[in-house]
């Protein structure tokens, strides 16, 4: 492919690319040049803000019988070397 189908091709696709982008703005109400959400205020997706509260994961260990079928990713069966 020569230098000038390559230019073409991209200027094709930012082409499209702005196309689409300018299609969501327009399907999504309030999305171009709307103001973030006040603090406080719960979020566009309709998850209520006490959902997205932090979670506190304890540090016990985890048992160990969770994990007796499986294999270590990446690294094999456990009881072969690794590759």
């Amino acid at each position: 492919m020569s230098l000038q189908d390559e230019m073409t091709a991209v200027r094709r696709r930012l082409d499209d690319l702005v196309r689409t982008v300018e299609r969501l703005e327009r399907d999504l109400p309030g999305a171009a040049g709307s103001e973030p959400p006040a603090a406080g205020s719960e979020p566009r997706s309709g998850v209520p803000a006490h959902a997205q509260e932090l979670v506190t994961i304890p540090d016990t260990p985890y048992d160990s019988t969770l994990w007796t079928d499986s294999d270590d990713e990446g690294l094999g069966v456990r009881d072969r070397r690794a590759p």
